[in-house]
């Protein structure tokens, strides 16, 4: 069946003839698609969303690494779902190939990731150079190595900064030295003996240098900051706090004789949950017989006990037994 249908050409006019469309299938013009916009937040929290699960997905959220003396263990922080693991530590076993000189460290990053890796990746080496030039003196080395590493990480203009704890050990000598909140415990016959002291802004003895430099420390909700900013008072990087934030590390230098069972380094993401003794309680029972499966177990069970305990930090702890450094 066929129609036809009117269609003026021009506005009519009085007298005019409309003319008739000849007859054909009545043609029926389609609705285009409506466009889809997407709302303006849904992309971003697609971003957001493929942030989160490249951070997940980083192999670096969880570490392990053991040697016939050692087993370090590295979780990234449950509560950091934005946030890519920050910690790194360092064990070499033959410092700038010499096998009778190791290097263990653990690096905690704020601010990012970028100082504690230029750390883990830099320190080392920069120590086994001073080591070379200065005829094997360790406490002087190891300062220049953490000024050095400071230095160089600064000329790279990258924000972020890390506090630092290392062990040098050689044959019946170990060199302790920190900037920063990570923490050596030492188990002597089963007592926890601290050998480093936190650089927090909460220390009178900081505090009064900040101070002496024209700086200030005030609480901020509950938490005593160098320019109300940096809980930490030493470490490596911090630019916008370097006249402050020094990279000169505390040092300490003893014998390593049969009393001393093993060394625990750790982040602060340990030490803000689990005190010195505790932490050498847990881990002891399994550090007695040199054995590399139960000093990652020791290792593992420090992590689990702080997070079950309400920490949502990252956390680096490296355990390193003595009995092969001592004096006799």
């Amino acid at each position: 069946m066929s129609c036809t249908v009117a269609i003026p050409s021009s506005p009519p006019t009085s007298g005019a003839a409309v003319a008739s469309a000849p007859a054909g299938p009545v043609l029926k013009r389609r609705r285009p698609a409506p466009l889809v916009v997407p709302a303006a937040g849904a992309t971003a929290a697609a971003a957001a969303a493929a942030a989160v699960a490249a951070v997940e997905a980083d192999p670096r959220n969880e570490v392990e690494e053991e040697g016939e003396e050692f087993a370090a263990y590295c979780r990234r922080g449950k509560g950091r779902r934005r946030v890519e693991m920050e910690d790194r530590h360092v064990a070499k076993v033959a410092l700038g190939g010499d096998p009778q000189v190791a290097l263990f460290g653990v690096f905690d990053g704020h601010g990012g990731k970028n100082a504690a890796e230029f750390a883990a990746e830099n320190m080392p080496k920069f120590m086994a150079e001073e080591l070379k030039v200065n005829g094997g003196e360790i406490e002087g080395a190891v300062k220049r190595g953490y000024l050095k590493t400071d230095e160089e990480f600064l000329k790279r203009d990258e924000s972020g900064g890390a506090c630092c704890v290392t062990a040098v050990l050689q044959k019946g000598g170990l060199v302790v030295s920190n900037a920063g909140d990570c923490r050596a415990v030492l188990s002597r016959a089963g007592k926890a003996e601290a050998l480093t002291s936190d650089h927090r802004a909460s220390r009178e003895d900081e505090k009064e240098r900040i101070e002496n430099l024209g700086g200030f420390v005030v609480n901020y909700r509950g938490t005593w900051r160098v320019q109300g900013s940096l809980a930490v008072s030493r470490g490596i990087g911090d630019a916008h706090l370097k006249q402050w934030i020094v990279a000169d590390p505390d040092t300490r230098t003893l014998l390593v004789d049969q009393q001393c069972e093993f060394l625990i380094l750790a982040s602060d993401g340990l030490w803000d949950k689990i005190d010195n003794q505790e932490a050498v309680d847990l881990a002891r029972p399994l550090c007695t017989n040199n054995d590399k499966a139960s000093r990652m177990a020791a290792c593992r069970m420090l992590t689990e006990t702080s997070i079950s305990r309400g920490s949502t930090d990252d956390i680096s702890v490296v355990i390193i037994q003595l009995q092969k450094f001592t004096s006799s």
